[in-house]
Formats: structure tokens, C-alpha cells, sequence
């Protein structure tokens, strides 16, 4: 079967397939949303939580997210389309750059932006840059004051007086990812912002994220955690091979082979551990979780190597994917 490629997703002619056109409702609403927000803000968290699945990786180190991820909510009257973003940043390096750029055409795309302001903070300068950003594109802008559970009623009423204050925002919705607590309210506020339209994608889609990719950023995850400060922005994960091969107990078993790349000896000798025992660790998370994605047991072997400066070089850049 052939589903819309993304530049056909996103220039706004039908290409839904016949044979879903009929399964559904004229007054069916379909469409894009997508996640911005400082880095560590909460908009990965959310993003799972309205999928109801893990689709994008979690981490309390800032940045990441370095791709636009996609997750599909299916609902009777509705398909919502959550694009989930970088952290928009003051960028040090190209890979900063590009991850920006990324944001940027991203907001030009969508049909409704969820600027996401966490009620545990302030808004500051950066906040008012991306809100800057957001309300150049003319596209409608939600805000959604995230982290709701950590902050209180107090701080949670002022978050949302202060976000009433920085914007035009067409709606403002105050949700915990983590609790739950309004998080169906966001997806009823988002459906209301995107126009009548088929289904995008089949029923039963959670993301068109390539199973590579995923698999690639689960091993970071795992690979962030409990790390220093000047790792996080250093590691990028390639799947460089899978393929199925006999397994001791009769049939096979899919084998996954992982580079973990970073800039520095010091920096590979921290993914490693001593005597390899942090990337067994680093291995053994990342294993259920490809495993929960999958639905079936799989090898995994991790290498690590040094490429010197890679968040710099437009080369290295584009051999990692970026």
C-alpha cells in the first residue's frame, strides 16, 4: 500500500487514499500540531503522553531532541499529527544551527503551534524568542504551561497569567504529562485548530519515524544517563546494520549493531565505564526499550568511537544524519 510521502504531507493537498476517504466522516478534522519550547521544557513528555506510547526520548539534560518526531492520535472524529521539536536555543555550534533551522521550517508548516511554558519557571528571554519566532508565522499558537504536577495551584495560576501576558495565544491549557491531568483537554483544543480534512495516515500509525532512527535514539537515551554536562551535546547514535540471524533456541533473531560516537578519548571512556561495565548498562536499557518498540527480542552490540569535532564539521554532520 502507498501512504503520502512527507512533502505530500505537507503541502496541503488531499492524498489521502480513496478507500479511507469513505470510512470517514464529512465533518472529520485532520492535521498537523507542533511541539516548541526551550529545551528541556517538557515537549517530548507530553508528545508520548497524548500518543499514549513512547515515540521520543526523554532526558532532564537540554537538547535532546535533534529531529522532528512524529506521533499520529487516532481518534473517531479526529487524526492529530503531533510534531515534536529540538529545543530552540542560542546555538554554539553548526549542529546548534541546523537543529534551529529545523524548528523554523517546522513552524511554517503546521497547522496550529503548542508553545510549551513549564509552570515550574519564569518566562524569560528565551520563551519570548520563540513566541517571537511562532507569531511570525501568522499560525495559530497554544500555550500549553507544562509540569502542572511539580509546580502547584499557585504557580500554576501565575504561569498561565504570565503566558496570557506574552501572547495572543488562541488558547492556553495547563496539563502534566506525568499525572496525566488535562492532557485529553490539549488534544480537544488542538482538533479545534485543524481544518476538515481525511486522514493522513492509517489507523493503527503511532509515528513515521524509521525503526533506525528510534532504535538510534533509545541507545542515546540510555547512553545520557546519569552523565556529566559535557556529554549530552557530544553523543550521536548510528545504527549502522541489522540483520536476522539463527538463534540458539531454533528460528532467529533480529541483530542490531550501534556506533555511539563522541568527540573526545575522555568522553569514550565515560560511555564505556570501567572495564565496560557503563556500556553493558548503557546496552541492557536500551535493549527493552527496542525491545517494548519491536515486540521481540533482539542482540545488540554497541561500539563507541571518537569523531573529533563532529558537532562542527559539515562532513561528520551529514554522515551522522544531521
Amino acid at each position: 500500500m502507498n501512504f503520502p510521502s512527507d512533502e505530500e504531507l505537507m503541502s496541503g493537498e488531499d492524498v489521502t487514499p480513496e478507500h479511507l476517504i469513505a470510512e470517514y466522516p464529512e465533518d472529520f478534522r485532520a492535521g498537523f500540531a507542533c511541539m516548541v519550547g526551550r529545551p528541556n521544557v517538557g515537549k517530548s513528555t507530553l508528545t508520548n503522553a497524548m500518543v499514549g506510547q513512547k515515540i521520543a526520548i526523554t532526558s532532564l539534560r537540554p537538547q535532546t531532541t535533534r529531529h522532528t518526531i512524529r506521533g499520529v492520535i487516532h481518534r473517531d472524529d479526529a487524526q492529530l499529527v503531533l510534531v515534536d521539536t529540538p529545543g530552540f536555543h542560542r546555538p554554539r555550534t553548526l549542529l546548534g544551527k541546523r537543529l534551529n533551522d529545523v524548528v523554523r521550517e517546522t513552524l511554517t508548516q503546521v497547522d496550529v503551534i503548542v508553545v510549551c511554558l513549564p509552570a515550574t519557571d519564569e518566562i524569560g528571554p528565551g520563551d519570548r524568542f520563540i513566541v517571537s519566532e511562532a507569531a511570525a508565522t501568522k499560525t495559530p499558537m497554544v500555550a500549553a504551561i507544562t509540569k502542572t504536577d511539580l509546580a502547584g495551584k499557585d504557580r500554576t495560576a501565575r504561569a498561565l497569567i504570565e503566558a496570557s501576558q506574552l501572547a495572543d495565544f488562541v488558547d492556553l491549557v495547563p496539563v502534566s504529562a506525568v499525572s496525566g491531568h488535562q492532557v485529553d483537554t490539549l488534544t480537544d483544543v488542538l482538533i479545534s485548530h485543524v481544518p476538515l480534512s481525511p486522514p493522513l495516515y492509517p489507523a493503527g500509525d503511532i509515528t513515521d519515524e524509521p525503526e533506525n532512527v528510534l532504535i538510534a535514539e533509545f541507545v542515546r537515551e540510555a547512553a545520557l544517563e546519569g552523565v556529566r554536562e559535557e556529554l549530552p551535546h557530544s553523543l550521536a547514535v548510528v545504527v549502522e546494520e541489522t540483520r536476522r540471524m539463527p538463534a540458539k533456541n531454533g528460528g532467529d533473531m533480529l541483530h542490531v549493531y550501534c556506533t555511539l560516537y563522541v568527540e573526545r578519548d575522555s568522553q569514550k571512556a565515560i560511555v564505556i565505564g570501567r572495564g565496560g561495565s557503563r556500556l553493558r548498562d548503557v546496552g541492557a536499557r536500551a535493549r527493552q526499550q527496542i525491545q517494548a518498540l519491536l515486540g521481540e527480542m533482539i542482540y545488540l552490540d554497541l561500539h563507541v568511537k571518537v569523531a573529533k569535532d563532529w558537532q562542527r564539521d559539515p562532513k561528520l554532520l551529514g554522515r551522522l544524519g544531521f
